[in-house]
């Protein structure tokens, strides 16, 4: 599967954005997706993840209640809803494949990475 993140931007603090990622071929409801983002500075950290049917999800502390990951499995496409949005959520968001159907936290459990899309949170 190949993936491509895209609905990255700037945008206040407080506010909202949504990130897609559309996946090409067939097996995409074989797998369980995952955002993880990368600040400036830092290592690449877990963000969120979906079971390969969309029954299960994990987020992170730092983004509970304030994110929400989805997919479309007819669209092959995940999404990650993001509310009331911070500056310490300023990062490059990656979304990425995990190796079998379950929803996993680490990365090292992932092998099918997308490109990265920028959000930039201002104060």
């Amino acid at each position: 599967v190949q993936l491509q993140a895209s609905g990255g931007g700037l945008v206040q603090a407080g506010g909202s954005l949504r990130l897609s990622c559309a996946a090409s071929g067939r097996t995409f409801s074989s797998y369980g997706m995952g955002w993880f983002r990368q600040a400036p500075g830092k290592e690449r950290e877990f963000v969120a993840a979906i079971g390969n049917r969309g029954g299960l999800t994990y987020y992170t502390a730092a983004v509970k209640g304030r994110f929400t990951i989805s997919r479309d499995n007819a669209k092959n496409k995940l999404y990650l809803q993001m509310n009331s949005l911070k500056p310490e959520d300023t990062a490059v968001y990656y979304c990425a494949a995990a190796n079998g159907p379950v929803a996993r936290l680490e990365l090292r459990e992932y092998d099918r990475w997308g490109q990265g899309t920028l959000v930039t949170v201002s104060r």
